[in-house]
């Protein structure tokens, strides 16, 4: 009897030791639940983690990502399956934390399950992201530009072929004006400084994709959009949105990965360079944003293009 009561207290100590500890932010307790290449093996299954955006997921069983992920999934030898997610959370989806960001810097707060392996909806990569999230080989280029209704005063700068000339005359025209962006995303209007010039700053609480259609709607007399969204807006509403210039530098998207997956990462690196010395990337992005060779033909040039 004295040996059962024993058994008991060590059992409950133990149980009160796991409670405290999943109390604890910054305690990984996902760590029996890995993703990395050898569990996803195992398990026989790719999770894909996005958020519907532009033409990355489209939120119809397609897009670029969706394309690039299945390919991926068919190299590795396991099956496809798409997670929908959304911009608040796809972090803590992949890496199992909570986190807060405050002025650029990342705080862990707590713990979440982990639902997906790999992020992959048009991602820019940028500082503080960069704190939780490994990226993978630049995967699309990107710039944050600063759109308006096509008949708006303000009207599209000259390009002086000095990008930091031609993003402090578009910072210029939003003197007096209102705009909008979205917070904790890379159209977070404090990233680049947008509130020293503008006179209202109007935080969008949609998704991404339905900032265009809020110009449109008069919500503000200009937005911040990354090009693809941009070149997709452009092409949707025809005559309707105009491109008054850059508001960052250039900036490149990738494929997210846990810190914990390093081998993943590895494997999907030489995956990507494949497909893209074969040609295989270059017709998928033909296919989802023909325009963008348009904009950023240094980026594809080291490409095989295969017609």
């Amino acid at each position: 009897m004295k040996r059962k009561t024993n058994f008991r207290r060590i059992l409950l100590l133990v149980v009160v030791a796991w409670c405290v500890t999943a109390l604890i932010p910054g305690k990984n307790l996902n760590m029996a639940f890995a993703n990395d290449l050898p569990d996803i093996q195992k398990a026989g299954v790719l999770r894909h983690l996005g958020v519907p955006y532009a033409n990355f997921v489209t939120g119809s069983g397609d897009g670029l990502d969706v394309e690039l992920i299945k390919l991926f999934a068919e190299h590795l030898g396991v099956k496809y399956e798409y997670v929908k997610t959304d911009w608040g959370s796809v972090i803590t989806d992949l890496t199992g934390k909570q986190i807060r960001v405050a002025n650029g810097e990342v705080t862990v707060i707590g713990n979440a399950p982990i639902k997906g392996d790999i992020i992959a909806n048009g991602m820019t990569i940028i500082p503080w992201r960069q704190q939780v999230v490994d990226f993978s080989l630049p995967t699309f280029p990107t710039q944050v530009w600063l759109i308006s209704k096509a008949n708006s005063p303000l009207m599209p700068i000259k390009p002086t072929g000095d990008t930091k000339n031609d993003i402090s005359l578009v910072k210029e025209l939003l003197r007096g004006t209102s705009t909008m962006g979205k917070q904790k995303t890379c159209l977070d209007p404090d990233l680049y400084r947008l509130s020293d010039y503008t006179q209202k700053i109007t935080l969008f609480e949609g998704a991404l994709n339905e900032l265009a259609p809020a110009i449109l709607q008069g919500r503000a007399e200009s937005t911040i959009l990354d090009v693809p969204d941009a070149l997709v807006a452009l092409e949707k509403w025809p005559g309707q949105l105009k491109v008054i210039g850059p508001v960052s530098a250039k900036q490149e998207m990738g494929v997210g990965f846990a810190k914990t997956s390093p081998l993943l990462r590895k494997a999907f690196n030489e995956f990507f360079a494949k497909i893209k010395a074969d040609g295989t990337y270059y017709r998928l992005v033909k296919k989802y944003y023909i325009d963008v060779f348009n904009y950023y033909p240094e980026f594809f040039s080291s490409q095989q293009i295969s017609q």
